[in-house]
């Protein structure tokens, strides 16, 4: 072999008796196979807490109990209320507080009976279920009837307004948990009210 072709080999590296010789290259056989581990990580997705408000019922009747010659007194106890809230304390804007407050219709009558005014309902809130607020979560004061003397300055007016029955001052500190309160109802009305079935409607509304 001379120098020329020596020359061809080395530079070419792949010409010899006329066939093309390249590296040798790795080949699997038939069946063999590789597998590669995939992962991913997710994150469950949380939704944000919330404040809500629900009532055990729907209605409540009041029976006659308690009544004088000159007043007729008709008693019930307001639907279990019931606070919940579901967020973290980061969740509540900063200085927040919220409140439970309930007002009344007039009672109309079925058969066209003179209306009694919401001033002659009263209640009395109490408190269920404070949870474990350390006393941050409180029931309202008393709001007597338009027939009775105060108990509290002005407040013989009935639930003709929004009427405290559940607050806290601190949303933050009692975020997490659910509170309970109900209310004893009196519906008192003068000796010659009219007789038949009358109806109101009790709104309760939550604020922050």
């Amino acid at each position: 072999m001379n120098a020329r072709v020596r020359l061809h080999l080395v530079t070419a590296g792949a010409v010899l008796a006329g066939v093309a010789v390249f590296p040798a290259a790795a080949y699997a056989e038939d069946g063999d196979s590789a597998g590669v581990q995939v992962t991913v990580d997710i994150a469950e997705i949380r939704e944000p807490g919330v404040l809500a408000l629900s009532v055990a019922g729907s209605a409540v009747a009041l029976t006659e109990n308690g009544s004088t010659l000159l007043v007729r007194q008709f008693t019930g106890t307001l639907p279990t209320v019931t606070v919940t809230d579901t967020r973290t304390a980061e969740e509540v804007p900063p200085g927040a507080s919220w409140a439970v407050l309930g007002s009344s219709t007039n009672f109309t009558g079925s058969a066209g009976q003179a209306p009694i005014t919401a001033d002659h309902l009263g209640w009395k809130p109490h408190l269920v279920d404070g949870g474990e607020s350390g006393g941050l979560v409180t029931e309202g004061e008393e709001v007597v009837t338009v027939l009775d003397d105060p108990t509290q300055p002005g407040n013989n007016v009935g639930l003709t307004d929004q009427e405290l029955l559940v607050s806290t001052f601190d949303s933050a500190a009692v975020a997490g948990d659910s509170y309970a309160v109900n209310a004893d109802l009196y519906l008192r009305t003068p000796a010659d009210v009219a007789a038949g079935q009358y109806t109101a409607t009790l709104t309760l509304s939550l604020f922050e």
